[in-house]
């Protein structure tokens, strides 16, 4: 071997070992980031003698479209248990201390009290209280769950403009990727951000993802929409400005294409936007149609009857009044107009005595003509809150029940599905992190392997650093030899 031939190889192994070097120090720099892919030099022999190094960056293919999915599932389900826990807060209170199914027991409580003792006027007068508390609990309830709806619209719209965002920004990485697989440059770089935006658009929309030639990537939705193809497809939604109980609310499209949302407490939703879709028309909606029933069942059971007479509203009144509505049929919104008869109502110079005695709608209601004493209509209305009577079966819960059942049933209904999301969340949840632990171990950085490696190319390039000492030496001294 010559003297030149010699010095080229410790050249060629110097340049490997460097290039080599640059790769681990990268690693170890970007240990932590969990969108970075482990990057690996591969050294070639090309001349006899010479080395060449190509970088290479670690993927699983399985493991990713694995995580995109089990991020999909969790980002839908915690938008469900999210939306739920707000919507019990904000309806129930905590502890149910502001729910309807509360301050019904309360109202039943005053009842029972002034049925004890009806000449006392004060304990009337607590009853009128008490029933105020349970039209405020509906009043209030049923605001809250629009005013929601139409909080939530607004983080849907927020969502797609995101997605919309992150597409846009999808079609730059992706171009980066293809111009440098054609000019054969690294795309590393550019697929680690390629990747990182894919997750990001995950988390609202679920992805499937196939590539084409030039490493051009194509994504679709769960249900096979085209999402991205050399260009984005357009994702729309028309925001509300707000809410009335039983109206529908807008449907996000993908290229037209309507997003479907999620259903139960596991739920099916994947991705943001579809678990957002579910809370507000499908746990939100059900929650004003129960609230509704309940007001409906109040207006029924407190109605005056007389003899060859309609039934008419009584304590509780609503639009329809004196009418009672209709048995078994929800009345949309119904929990927002409920109130109480202004004739019983002390505050509008009403008479809590008529709840006693009857004639709110007039002299053929009235039940008692002055003994007061006379307690049968107060027992009567106690007892129509415990006693069944049908309900529309769309809100969820039993169609047959009494009205203070009903209003517990309500509490309850929330809080299974509640607890089934909450269940589901944490499984979720737990799952993508695995999937996510498994991805970082085939393609992520073990900081400890790159430390060995680089230990390993400083005994590399101390050894080519003696063979070119070595081969200076040498030249040196046929260099002296022939002058």
């Amino acid at each position: 071997m010559s003297l030149s031939s010699a010095l080229s190889i410790a050249q060629s192994a110097l340049l490997a070992t460097s290039r080599q070097t640059s790769v681990v120090t990268r690693n170890v720099a970007d240990a932590d980031n969990p969108n970075y892919s482990r990057r690996i030099a591969l050294v070639t022999s090309t001349t006899p003698g010479a080395r060449s190094v190509d970088v290479q960056r670690a993927a699983n293919d399985l493991l990713f479209r694995q995580n995109l999915g089990a991020l999909s599932a969790y980002a839908g389900q915690n938008a469900l248990y999210s939306g739920m826990d707000q919507l019990d807060v904000s309806v129930n209170g905590v502890d149910n201390a502001s729910s309807p199914s509360t301050a019904i027991a309360n109202l039943q409580q005053a009842l029972q009290l002034y049925a004890t003792s009806p000449s006392n006027q004060n304990l009337g007068s607590n009853v009128i209280d008490a029933a105020k508390q349970v039209v405020r609990s509906l009043n209030e309830g049923s605001k809250a769950i629009q005013d929601f709806r139409t909080q939530t619209d607004g983080q849907i719209d927020t969502a797609v403009k995101d997605l919309n965002s992150l597409l846009n920004q999808f079609q730059d990485a992706n171009i980066a990727v293809m111009s440098g697989t054609r000019s054969g440059t690294d795309v590393s770089d550019a697929l680690d951000q390629r990747d990182a935006l894919l997750k990001k658009i995950a988390n609202y929309i679920p992805v499937s993802t196939f590539t084409r030639g030039d490493n051009d990537m194509v994504i679709t939705t769960g249900d096979g929409t085209t999402l991205f193809e050399t260009i984005p497809r357009t994702v729309s939604f028309a925001p509300s400005s707000g809410y009335a109980a039983g109206a529908a609310g807008n449907t996000v499209y993908i290229d037209n294409v309507p997003v479907s949302a999620g259903s139960g407490g596991n739920t099916t939703a994947s991705g943001t936007i579809a678990g957002m879709l579910q809370v507000r028309d499908g746990v939100a909606s059900t929650m004003q149609s129960q609230l509704d029933e309940t007001a409906r069942g109040l207006i029924t059971a407190f109605a005056e009857t007389a003899p060859s007479m309609p039934n008419a509203a009584g304590l509780f009144t609503w639009s329809g009044a004196p009418a009672v509505p209709a048995a078994g049929t929800l009345v949309d919104g119904l929990a927002g107009t409920i109130k109480i008869n202004a004739a019983m109502d002390p505050s509008t110079g009403g008479n809590p005595t008529l709840l006693r005695d009857g004639g709110a709608n007039g002299a053929a209601y009235v039940a008692n003509t002055g003994g007061a004493s006379y307690s049968n209509l107060l027992v009567a209305y106690g007892d129509q809150l415990d006693k069944p009577m049908t309900f529309d079966s769309s809100a969820g819960i039993s169609a047959t029940s009494s009205v203070a059942d009903y209003a517990a049933n309500s509490i309850g209904w929330l809080q299974g599905v509640r607890q089934q999301a909450s269940t589901a969340a944490d499984a979720k949840e737990a799952l993508a992190q695995r999937s996510a632990d498994a991805l970082s171990n085939a393609t992520g950085v073990n900081v400890d392997q790159e430390m060995s490696l680089m230990l390993d190319l400083e005994h590399t390039y101390q050894a080519s650093a003696r063979m070119m000492k070595t081969v200076d030496d040498m030249m040196t001294a046929l260099l002296n030899a022939v002058g």
